[in-house]
């Protein structure tokens, strides 16, 4: 298995691993209307696209044998709702594994991944967004030290979800 990052020619592979990946874990819990919406605005071959071709943004992939597994996108600058002091705010925006490798180790090699990318641009705060009745995921990133920070709101077409944001303080670098 390969870690990379993502190039243009990947847009259609993280849309549709996007796709089923959401659609898998959250689909059931959406009118059809909400879960289209969404999955246009957030899977979008185009979405996909215009990100891989934001500067701001990373997207790293884990592939075997030219499929891809996994993926995270993170951005340098977050977006989310202030609630700790930062000067280089850094979000994991999205950490998704196919369906079919849930638990094979995927999302930690991404969450690794994400944390090193954050302290390499010197990030000084590390968050993310999770969803509230989603205690798995919660309990992955408290393994990397995010706790809960605050409740915030996440957008499905018109359905409005509960989530937490999580967020930790990056501590910095020392060279020996």
């Amino acid at each position: 298995m390969i870690l990379r990052l993502a190039t243009p020619a990947d847009a259609a592979a993280l849309a549709d691993l996007g796709n089923r990946a959401f659609v898998a874990k959250f689909g059931h819990l959406y009118r059809p209307s909400d879960l289209a919406a969404f999955l246009e605005e957030s899977h979008s071959i185009d979405k996909v696209t215009r990100e891989l071709a934001n500067p701001g943004m990373a997207t790293a992939v884990i592939e075997e044998d030219g499929a891809l597994l996994a993926f995270c996108k993170v951005t340098y600058a977050s977006t989310l709702p202030r609630h700790l002091a930062a000067e280089r705010p850094f979000e994991l925006k999205q950490l998704y594994t196919d369906p079919d490798r849930l638990g094979r180790g995927l999302g930690a090699r991404l969450m690794d991944w994400a944390l090193a990318e954050a302290r390499k641009v010197g990030a000084d705060v590390f968050e993310l967004s999770v969803y509230a009745d989603n205690p798995d995921a919660q309990r992955f990133y408290a393994r990397y030290g995010l706790n809960k920070i605050a409740d915030i709101t996440f957008k499905v077409g018109e359905h409005i979800d509960p989530e937490f944001l999580f967020g930790m303080v990056m501590q910095p670098e020392t060279t020996a």
